[in-house]
């Protein structure tokens, strides 16, 4: 079993304001858009560095998104943030017309992705957004799982060409991934080797699918633990080889098991190497107002669900 050991709790959108930070020092072509959520977003630093970089477009997310767009024709690199729930289902229309189907290089920044954004309640939540943004043809989706690997995703995007989801979250989380790590979009990380089953898991459930693996371990189980950090493109490959050796797969994230990462993987397998596999998500129902911890709990996110449906499939090899 391979030990990671966690560096000290950071929100992921902290890994956000870290990266945007380092790009403002680096890349003069990025430029930053946010509809009023300057705090959330923890993009103050770059702001101060780089004020006539920075577009304050305020509560109107549908008119940032047209700008971003006509930003990148004069070759600039706009980073749009905001909440997760306002940057895909309040302006998928402009999403989808003025950035996807014109193949514009904006990068779209969501905070507060997922449940885990707790007590601000049940409206500013989203489950359904990755689903939303991998349908997009040409939009490439990435949910880091920590805060290193967010900050390490935010300089990475700006090297890539085209539209970008990225979808980070609130609370503190356990960092645990290299601080200097090299993030390549599209390509899988081995967490953990195992034989008996594969555990797939992204964004905050990655760390949850360490602890289970740990603790499945005790009970003489050999879990094979992956990060899939993007969506889409996703690593076929990866996924494939790691089914073969196990013969059951576990997918794990916090979102709704319609449309996400889940559903992306069982299309590979039912493609390629049809195999058992459980869902690790929330069961087609919007959250409610709670601490993150609560939360997970009451839908299902946690180490103790995936060690439940790990139990579960291998009963269906």
């Amino acid at each position: 079993m391979t030990t990671y050991t966690d560096q000290g709790k950071q929100d992921t959108r902290s890994g956000f304001g870290a990266g945007m930070t380092e790009l403002g020092r680096t890349n003069p072509n990025v430029v930053a858009l946010c509809a009023d959520l300057v705090g959330s977003l923890k993009i103050q630093t770059f702001i101060d560095e780089n004020p006539e970089r920075f577009f304050q477009v305020g509560i109107a997310e549908a008119n940032m998104m047209g700008i971003a767009a006509g930003l990148t024709i004069g070759g600039k690199i706009p980073f749009t943030g905001t909440f997760a729930n306002f940057s895909t289902g309040r302006v998928y229309d402009q999403i989808r017309q003025s950035i996807a189907y014109s193949d514009k290089n904006v990068k779209i920044c969501a905070s507060h992705a997922g449940i885990t954004l707790g007590e601000d309640g049940a409206t500013h939540q989203i489950l359904e957004d990755i689903g939303l943004m991998k349908m997009l043809p040409g939009m490439t989706v990435i949910n880091p799982c920590d805060f290193n690997q967010t900050k390490a995703a935010t300089l990475a995007i700006a090297e890539h060409h085209g539209p970008v989801y990225l979808r980070f979250g609130r609370p503190k989380v356990a960092n645990f991934t290299p601080v200097d790590q090299k993030f390549e979009i599209g390509k899988a990380l081995m967490l953990n080797e195992g034989t008996d089953v594969t555990i797939i898991a992204t964004g905050h459930l990655v760390w949850q699918a360490l602890i289970a693996a740990e603790n499945l371990e005790n009970q003489g189980i050999s879990a094979e633990v992956i990060n899939i950090h993007t969506i889409k493109p996703l690593d076929d490959e990866a996924i494939l080889a790691s089914v073969k050796k196990t013969g059951c797969v576990v997918t794990a994230e916090e979102h709704n098991f319609l449309g996400g990462l889940g559903e992306s993987v069982s299309r590979v397998l039912a493609t390629h190497h049809p195999a058992p596999q459980e869902f690790v998500a929330t069961q087609d129902t919007f959250g409610e107002s709670g601490t993150p911890d609560q939360l997970m709990d009451k839908y299902g996110l946690n180490n103790k669900a995936i060690e439940a449906s790990v139990l579960k499939v291998l009963k269906r090899k």
